[in-house]
């Protein structure tokens, strides 16, 4: 028996069926996304839950409503109505949103997530109807635990939290940052199996420095400037603190912290609360994973590259970061790995005759690394770094749109015959170069693959490239639900190692050969059936998991049987404690 909520519970009856006992009726069981069924309650459901009168007369199937909700989606006009119309749905009828949301997520994965979110998430005050999952502020945070302990949900196993201080290539968004969490955990659901009912997106509004946003009257969060330094950290331990109080078993997502926070943030909890950063460490498994796939396109061995990233933020920071580790697993020692990596921020290579912050200092290079290079001034630019180190492998991560040039793109040719060239930034508006100009620069040659998703490029020989899409997605449900299901105390590195390599795997094994290094999104699902498992075994073996459910040996089995699937569940009802009860 699982009691999600004070509202209802699931159970499994003397011959095995699944139903759900609820602790309400009427117009609440309508009212309440998670309860709701819309025309799917049956003569007896309604009834004996008081329904009766509530509803039209017919009985329709879930197949019935999908065909409905599908074409009242397809007749919304841009794709931020399309995705203000599937999070009004989300709000009615969770179940049925879900539903959609698996059977048409490859067509409906650019909505709910990028690009469309940022869309959303800088228009959210103005498009503003429901509010969800928990909200924390400076007028609030004393508050807490009572603030967390006012949850729908009982039993939440996966949050998502953002301060909204970097989100995607856009920045600073106040408020309207808490869309990410609210698409990152639909993506947990129908693409990685996690329980809608065990999820809660959070809003952790510390302020914002855009002035417009403070001044806008529309503007839902705290008018006021970011909270910084102690204040920000006294912020942090008070939700933290709260959310261990009230749910000491779940994996929390920190998302889009500035580059200023996200290093020391995760630091600070991750032996508190089980915990990851899916923009440093997310985004640096799904780029090792395609990198390693690369490699192997060439025949050639990850140790052997000469690794740019260009852009120094917590995702920049996070793949150079996981690109050392690659490179040391491919048998390279720690300082050879580095000698390997060039690390660009916005004022050029990262040396050691400058200031910079801690996460940047291990990739800095000396004077001597830089002996022969031609310079035109101190700081090695981009094309001047290409050229000097001889790189064979470019990742994009800066946000900033046309950044990779022609020139940059021929100079990489220059060192090898096929070039790997990964544009990473999203959404698609902050791209560094679109795979159409990578492939027409470098003569067809290069390697592609994209954060954000691209259209296949066909080369002046007609022959057609697919472009693949290095997105998070292909790792963070899988790396969560595999955290849930081995009952993990920590996110260790290595997790999120195997996590990474399990990627490449399924990628190798399934699509290579058909010259991609990542695989369809439509393929979202088995990848992170495959990821969570691997996750689950090393959990095991780094000692963090604490279930006695599974074993390393039954993990893809015990995660395919666990995996949440939407379908309406016969209603009985409830007694004892109810909603209104204390």
């Amino acid at each position: 028996m699982a009691r999600l909520s004070r509202y209802f519970e699931t159970f499994r009856d003397p011959d095995g069926e699944y139903k759900m006992r609820v602790f309400t009726d009427g117009h609440a069981v309508l009212r309440l996304a998670a309860t709701n069924k819309g025309l799917a309650f049956s003569e007896e459901e309604r009834i004996e839950f008081k329904l009766d009168g509530l509803l039209p007369p017919q009985v329709a199937t879930l197949e019935q409503q999908l065909a409905r909700t599908r074409a009242a989606y397809l007749c919304e006009p841009t794709p931020i109505a399309r995705y203000q119309y599937l999070r009004g749905l989300q709000e009615r009828n969770e179940l049925l949103f879900y539903a959609l949301l698996q059977d048409h997520l490859v067509e409906m994965l650019p909505i709910i997530y990028t690009p469309t979110v940022g869309e959303a998430v800088q228009k959210f005050s103005a498009l503003f109807q429901n509010s969800r999952g928990l909200s924390l502020s400076p007028g609030n945070v004393d508050r807490a635990h009572e603030a967390v302990d006012n949850g729908f949900y009982d039993d939440v196993r996966m949050i998502v939290a953002t301060d909204s201080s970097a989100i995607l290539g856009i920045g600073d968004q106040g408020y309207g940052g808490l869309a990410i969490p609210i698409g990152k955990l639909s993506l947990y659901t129908a693409g990685g199996g996690v329980s809608p009912y065990r999820t809660l997106p959070v809003a952790l509004d510390v302020g914002t420095d855009r002035a417009d946003l403070r001044e806008d009257p529309d503007y839902v969060g705290v008018r006021q400037p970011r909270l910084k330094g102690e204040a920000y950290l006294d912020f942090m331990d008070k939700f933290v603190d709260a959310i261990k109080a009230r749910y000491p078993r779940t994996i929390l997502q920190w998302e889009d912290l500035s580059k200023d926070t996200a290093f020391t943030v995760l630091k600070r909890y991750r032996h508190r609360i089980a915990s990851f950063n899916d923009d440093v460490q997310g985004t640096g498994a799904v780029a090792l994973a395609g990198v390693i796939n690369a490699c192997k396109l060439r025949g050639q061995r990850l140790s052997e590259q000469r690794i740019i990233v260009y852009g120094a933020g917590a995702g920049g920071g996070g793949v150079a970061m996981a690109m050392h580790e690659g490179l040391m697993r491919d048998g390279l020692s720690s300082e050879a790995a580095y000698a390997r990596l060039f690390v660009l921020d916005s004022k050029g290579l990262l040396l050691q005759s400058r200031e910079m912050e801690d996460y940047k200092r291990p990739f800095a290079k000396s004077a001597a690394e830089l002996a022969g290079w031609t310079l035109a001034s101190g700081t090695p630019n981009l094309e001047e770094t290409i050229i000097g180190s001889g790189a064979t492998i470019l990742l994009g991560l800066s946000g900033v749109p046309g950044s990779f040039t022609e020139v940059h793109a021929r100079a990489m040719a220059a060192n090898t015959d096929r070039p790997v060239i990964f544009p990473l930034s999203n959404p698609t508006t902050s791209c560094e170069a679109t795979p159409e100009e990578l492939l027409r620069w470098t003569d067809g040659m290069g390697i592609v693959a994209t954060g954000s998703p691209f259209p296949p490029v066909r080369l002046s020989t007609g022959e057609e490239v697919p472009v693949g899409q290095g997105n998070n997605a292909f790792i963070f449900p899988g790396l969560g639900f595999g955290a849930i299901l081995a009952n993990a105390t920590q996110v260790t590195d290595g997790m999120v190692m195997a996590a990474s390599v399990a990627l490449a795997e399924y990628t190798e094994q399934h699509h290579l050969a058909n010259g991609l290094v990542y695989p369809p999104i439509g393929e979202l699902q088995e990848v992170s059936i495959i990821v969570a498992a691997r996750v689950i075994a090393q959990a095991f073996a780094d000692g963090v998991a604490t279930t006695t459910k599974l074993t390393p040996e039954t993990a893809e089995t015990y995660v395919r049987e666990h995996f949440w699937r939407p379908r309406y569940l016969p209603f009985v009802r409830g007694t004892g404690r109810r909603a209104t009860d204390e």
